[in-house]
């Protein structure tokens, strides 16, 4: 009897709206969990729910699942069918990397708008409140007539959450926003139009002397507008990173052609989008043209540039027979490539999604605020009725009970909790900036702390990622000067990397005639009336140049002693080669101070590249790193930093490529280089703007620094409140002392943070 095969778990992805805090991720989660079969993790900073279920499960029930919970679900669209007319999924041209770019975007702009709308009505309330010499004859009615909007309008977002949560039986610190700005601004209104506070001539709560006892004089107008922009601010930073979440994806498309010359019958050309392209399709790459997708050269020789897998800025020499990727650019002759992969199956399309799942993978750091809410919050709550119960069954009066809860609500409001993250971030960033480092938010600062292991792209980042010209060996009797100034006449007509690198070390002024580019080996040209021939040795050769024995043991010791790490070019004409040019990727300056720097840090440095081993143990020994990782392609730059992640390490990635980009997304900490391409600073936490290594010892010693202060904020909030609300709750802080506190908690938060301007 046979036994039937266990089917296997389908993997689906849904995109999870309304969220606003850790809390909410997890109460999303555990909800999924519950569905039998079904393993899933919620992503709060991507707003992504990753689930495995089993194959006969309806999706529907998931996304039903996810909105009894309270919040909204979507699944992912169906593939597109293969027809002409229509992009393949995840085709290069496909515009749908990250499908909620354009719903972030109106986030961020809907709390933009209305954070300065709140803060433009909230500053003259608060002003009134707090400067008495400014108060006039029925100012609370102008003071109430700013803040409603403020309360209502501006804090509908947090009366939102906070109601459709209480739905469902939880509570978040929107609940206690709702709460506290809801109760400051009904007691607001019950001291206008039933108590005193209405009456010209009240002395407004921020005085030290009441005119009633019972409170009803007291408003706390300020309270409410002030708080709700407070945190209206916190709300709008956090949108405007999230808006970027799917940058890295969108930038990585974008490096893919965007059409593409078909080889019809004939030989005829006919040029048509990039995703309507099919396998066995013949097409051609002109000099300076992307290649379309991932194929094999059929015509033409030419030199790639494959720095979007290796990173290498030596181009790799193409021909008949040789396999190519798409997104890489021709930088010499027409070649004739037949497609083997189209649409999601080209490596450029792999690359995407490996850094699509690094990003998903990476567990969101819970805000210490979210964190501690799912207590705080109903405790707060519970106290403030309990005070409330408490007041009016010790026969203590209406008044005297209402505002002893309310007082509990407003100290304990999470005012300094809201501004602990976003004011340090601001200082710390914007100190950053100046020193050319951009922090992305808490979650890289976070990361900062725990790092151990630092991985170091070696091309673009510890090297300039350019060949230059770094000796010129001659034959016996010749001039060093005369052959490179020849050399650089005859290249100055090519488009190749190395030939643009001669060029630049010569001042190349003599007259040059009749030049010519032999394909995969050099160029040819007639300088002051010389032929003279540079390239490959074989093309000199070919040519009848002779290379003389001094030469040949140069270019032996050159490309043998450890390969790759020099690229000899040979010049030649008179019927024998004169010399050799001798190029190579140079160490930036400052790479040695800044491996130093990051060894002071703690940090274990790794050298990981593309390149080939010779070249990394070279560059590894003259910057003293001893753990090197040679040879690895943009996915074994993920496996390799998942297995240092395996062995127990926390693991910060630098690197500037696109090839660096999936890696920089899979470490704990990313930091790119911004003199490099856009998907690796996307994809990254941290990026160095000018591109210098010192900088990033720097930039991990500000995030920790921005780390200390945002931990110490937080700190100094939550102590004022363990302290002052059972004093409120005594009866002991009435609403005004409770408001000031409140305000001078907000204060200290925020002159703590400015000392991050000192950061030097």
């Amino acid at each position: 009897m046979s036994v039937p095969a266990t089917r296997p778990a389908v993997p689906i992805e849904l995109t999870v709206g309304g969220m606003t805090c850790a809390s909410c991720a997890a109460r999303v989660e555990k909800r999924l969990n519950r569905i039998d079969g079904v393993t899933a993790t919620v992503n709060y900073a991507t707003e992504k729910a990753t689930v495995t279920a089993p194959p006969d499960l309806d999706p529907g029930e998931l996304v039903a699942a996810v909105e009894r919970a309270g919040y909204t679900a979507e699944l992912p669209p169906p593939p597109r069918a293969e027809r002409p007319d229509e992009p393949s999924p995840g085709a290069p041209g496909d515009s749908r990397p990250s499908g909620t770019g354009h719903d972030r975007a109106d986030e961020a702009d809907e709390a933009r708008q209305r954070l300065l709308v709140s803060a433009a009505l909230s500053l003259p309330v608060i002003v009134l409140a707090m400067v008495p010499a400014w108060q006039f004859t029925y100012w609370q009615w102008a003071s109430l007539t700013l803040a409603a909007p403020v309360v209502v309008w501006g804090g509908r977002p947090f009366h939102t959450a906070a109601l459709r949560n209480l739905r469902h039986g939880a509570a978040t610190m929107d609940t206690l926003i709702s709460m506290g700005t809801l109760a400051a601004s009904g007691w607001s209104l019950y001291a206008l139009f039933l108590g005193t506070a209405g009456r010209p001539g009240m002395v407004h709560h921020w005085s030290w002397t009441l005119e009633r006892t019972d409170g009803t004089g007291s408003i706390y107008l300020e309270v409410a507008a002030g708080v709700t922009t407070f945190i209206l601010a916190g709300r709008y930073f956090e949108a405007r990173a999230k808006r970027r979440s799917g940058a890295a994806l969108r930038a990585l498309v974008e490096l893919g052609a965007k059409d593409v010359a078909v080889l019809g019958e004939g030989g005829q050309e006919n040029r048509i989008p990039v995703d309507r392209l099919s396998v066995g399709t013949r097409f051609v790459v002109r000099p300076g043209e992307k290649i379309a997708t991932d194929g094999e050269v059929e015509e033409g020789t030419s030199a790639v540039d494959t720095s979007l897998l290796t990173g290498e800025p030596v181009p790799v020499e193409v021909g008949p027979g040789s396999r190519v990727v798409g997104g890489c650019v021709n930088s010499g002759g027409r070649i004739v490539v037949r497609a083997e992969r189209v649409g999601a199956d080209t490596q450029l399309a792999q690359m995407a999604r490996l850094v699509e799942q690094a990003q998903a993978g990476k567990a969101s750091v819970q805000r210490l605020a979210d964190r501690v809410s799912g207590v705080f919050v109903p405790v707060v709550i519970a106290l403030a009725v309990a005070t409330l119960g408490f007041w009016l069954g010790a026969g203590g009066g209406a008044g005297a009970a209402f505002t002893a809860a309310v007082a509990v609500l407003i100290i304990a409001c999470p005012c300094a909790l809201g501004l602990a993250t976003p004011t340090a971030l601001l200082v710390g960033t914007g100190r950053g900036a100046q020193l050319g480092i951009l922090i992305k938010g808490p979650e890289a600062l976070e990361s900062t702390r725990r790092v151990d292991t630092v991985v170091l792209d070696k091309t673009g980042t510890l090297t300039t990622g350019e060949m230059a010209l770094v000796d010129v060996v001659v034959a016996p009797g010749e001039d060093a000067d005369e052959v490179l100034e020849r050399a650089a006449a005859a290249e100055r007509g090519s488009e190749h990397p190395i030939a643009a690198a001669i060029a630049r070390a010569g001042s190349g002024t003599a007259e040059v005639t009749d030049f010519r580019s032999e394909d995969g080996l050099g160029v040819r040209a007639v300088v002051d009336g010389e032929t003279v021939h540079v390239g490959r040795s074989r093309l000199l050769t070919g040519a009848g140049l002779t290379l003389p024995p001094e030469l040949a043991s140069a270019l032996a010791e050159a490309e043998g002693r450890s390969p790759g790490s020099r690229t000899a070019v040979a010049v030649g004409w008179g019927g024998r080669t004169r010399g050799l040019l001798l190029l190579a990727d140079q160490v930036k300056p400052g790479s040695g101070e800044a491996v130093a720097a990051l060894r002071r840090l703690g940090l274990h440095p790794v050298l990981l590249t593309g390149d080939n081993a010779g070249v990394a143990e070279q560059v590894a020994a003259e910057l003293g790193i001893a753990d090197v990782v040679a040879g690895v392609l943009p996915a074994g730059k993920v496996a390799e930093v998942q297995r240092l992640r395996e062995r127990g390490r926390v693991v910060a990635m630098v690197g500037d490529g696109v090839n660096d980009a999936a890696a920089l997304a899979t470490a704990d900490l990313g930091i790119a280089l911004g003199t490099g391409s856009d998907v690796a600073i996307e994809a990254a936490d941290l990026t160095i703007v000018r591109g210098d290594p010192l900088l990033v010892a720097d930039a991990i010693r500000l995030s920790r620094r921005t780390l200390a202060v945002i931990k110490g904020n937080l700190l100094w909030a939550f102590a004022y409140n363990v302290a002052a609300v059972p004093l409120a709750a005594a009866g002991l802080l009435n609403p005004m002392i409770a408001g000031a506190t409140m305000a001078l908690s907000s204060a200290f938060v925020v002159s703590n943070s400015l000392r991050l301007r000192r950061f030097s």
